[in-house]
């Protein structure tokens, strides 16, 4: 585990001209296999360099700049072995909306290399009235039940206890302030399969011989997403109004799908986001929700936390309410998308069923 260190950057309008990093395809098109035959891919953690194992198979050679389980993406320093490694690259993956600055500024040094940004291709900045690149990492912010945030209303995006869009709340979706997204797009399904189909699509005009063997691979993962993602759904069937507290709103995209509401104080979501002191009155209403059992589980973020990360856990232990640990990237020994997030939902169906 490592501490949250301050991370939260915004992309200015003129470092998105510069590194056009997104869902595009660059340079001149010519045959990218190296001598082994395989497409030289970097990818800014080894959760997109799973998903771009499962596309390309043995026909890449995937290198995650960050693949340590005690590795913080937000605060990572790239060295210049990193930079000459993105420089020969082919095909480069990033999350995006901020989430990995480091990597799109580096990309900056490719130009020529094809590249995926799986926020820009979540839309999420879109439906937020942002520019893609331009997303700014945020916190939920704070609202009574029923109070109203200027903008269209989107099924979801809201939650008793948040606000929401016109006034609308539905269980399983922190609400953020106008014009903020989250930028944990590795845990929205639909996302993920949309950067299977770029990233099918890249290699496939890089490596046009595979590019058959390329479009399989992606129609199987998305098979694999779409079960994936009914196991998701089946929770809020199986367990309905059941409720969340979160460290930080890693898993946000998954307990949407699952439709399962994040009680969360916005004063304590925001704090943990922005690495400020957690208000006191925060900190009590996220332990008296915790302490009286009026929540189902708490989703913890076991890669990175602070004393009062930790303190919550212990007390929700001793509570006997159900800590599920979630992570930033592959826990060691896990090299498989799938298998990785069926075990997160399965951990979370299994918490929510006590």
């Amino acid at each position: 585990m490592t501490s949250r260190r301050p991370y939260r950057l915004a992309v200015t309008t003129a470092a998105v001209a510069a590194l056009a990093f997104g869902a595009v395809a660059c340079g001149n098109g010519e045959q990218a296999a190296t001598e082994n035959g395989k497409v030289p891919v970097v990818v800014s953690t080894n959760v997109w360099g799973s998903v771009v194992n499962a596309i390309g198979g043995d026909k890449v050679s995937v290198k995650a700049i960050i693949d340590d389980p005690s590795g913080d993406p937000h605060s990572y320093q790239s060295t210049p072995e990193d930079a000459a490694d993105v420089t020969a690259a082919k095909l480069l993956v990033a999350n995006g909306g901020g989430y990995d600055e480091f990597f799109t500024q580096m990309a900056d040094q490719a130009p020529d290399a094809r590249k995926v940004n799986a926020f820009d291709v979540s839309g999420h900045a879109a439906e937020a009235g942002q520019e893609p690149g331009h997303a700014e990492p945020a916190a939920p912010s704070a609202a009574e039940p029923g109070h109203e945030e200027s903008g269209h209303a989107e099924p979801g995006h809201g939650e008793p206890g948040h606000e929401g869009e016109a006034g609308h709340q539905e269980p399983g979706h922190e609400s953020h302030e106008h014009g903020e997204v989250n930028e944990h797009v590795w845990y929205d399904l639909p996302t993920v399969s949309k950067v299977a189909d770029q990233v099918a699509t890249q290699l496939g005009e890089l490596q046009p011989a595979d590019a058959a063997t390329f479009t399989a691979n992606a129609t199987r993962f998305k098979g694999q997403l779409d079960e994936l993602t009914k196991q998701a759904e089946q929770i809020g069937t199986a367990h309905p109004d059941r409720k969340v507290v979160a460290t930080e709103p890693i898993a946000h995209y998954l307990l949407d799908t699952a439709k399962v509401a994040d009680a969360t104080p916005p004063e304590f979501a925001k704090a943990i986001e922005e690495e400020s002191e957690v208000p006191a009155a925060a900190q009590d209403a996220m332990n008296q929700l915790v302490t009286g059992k009026q929540v189902n589980a708490v989703i913890n973020n076991a890669q990175t936390t602070t004393p009062v990360t930790e303190q919550l856990v212990n007390t929700a232990k001793g509570a006997g309410v159900p800590v599920v640990d979630v992570t930033e990237t592959l826990p060691a020994g896990v090299t498989d998308y799938i298998a990785w997030m069926t075990q997160e939902v399965n951990d979370l169906a299994a918490a929510l069923g006590k």
